[in-house]
This record gives C-alpha cells, sequence and structure tokens, in this order.
C-alpha cells in the first residue's frame, strides 16, 4: 500500500478549511482546539467522501457542485461531512452533559 503524502497533506488543509466552515455554520468550541479541529476535518472529510460515494451509486448524484475538488479531495462532500461530525459531537457533548 503506498501512502500518498501530498494528497494526504492537501486533505489536511481541506480539512481545516472546511472544520472552520463547519464550526461556523454550528458554533460550538471544539474541544482540543487545533488538534480537535484538525480530527474534525479530517474524519469529515473521510466521512463526506464516502458519503457522496455511497449517495451517488445509491440515487445517481451527478450535480456538478459535488465534484468540485482540489488535488483530487472533493471541497463540497468534505463541508458537508465536517458539519455532520460536528453536530454529532456537539450531540454527544451535550447528551454527556445531561447524564451527569
Amino acid at each position: 500500500m503506498d501512502l500518498d503524502f501530498n494528497r494526504l497533506g492537501i486533505q489536511l488543509v481541506v480539512a481545516i478549511v472546511c472544520a472552520g466552515i463547519a464550526n461556523t455554520l454550528i458554533p460550538r468550541r471544539i474541544p482540543g482546539n487545533i488538534t480537535g479541529l484538525v480530527m474534525v476535518g479530517l474524519v469529515g472529510v473521510w466521512i463526506g467522501e464516502w458519503l457522496i460515494v455511497y449517495l451517488s451509486q445509491l440515487y445517481d448524484l451527478n450535480y456538478a457542485p459535488l465534484h468540485w475538488n482540489i488535488q483530487q479531495v472533493r471541497v463540497i462532500p468534505a463541508i458537508i461531512g465536517c458539519t455532520v461530525v460536528l453536530f454529532l459531537l456537539k450531540l454527544l457533548m451535550q447528551w454527556g452533559r445531561y447524564e451527569r
């Protein structure tokens, strides 16, 4: 398995930007500051990629904005994935706070 460091670096930059956009859409302090932002971003990029591929196969989605990419990293799915991850993180943190 060949690890592509160029793609990983681009994913990292896109992840940070998309997590910042998701944080604007869902205002919430991300735990871990920049490390948490990177983690939310990377997980969001991967979930967004997987989700768009799955939905494209299931519902034949061929909208041009879904295919905008930077070095083969899709931007809109990354933003959607980061928003979903941040929303789920927010729900888990609220749930944990109410259970105490």
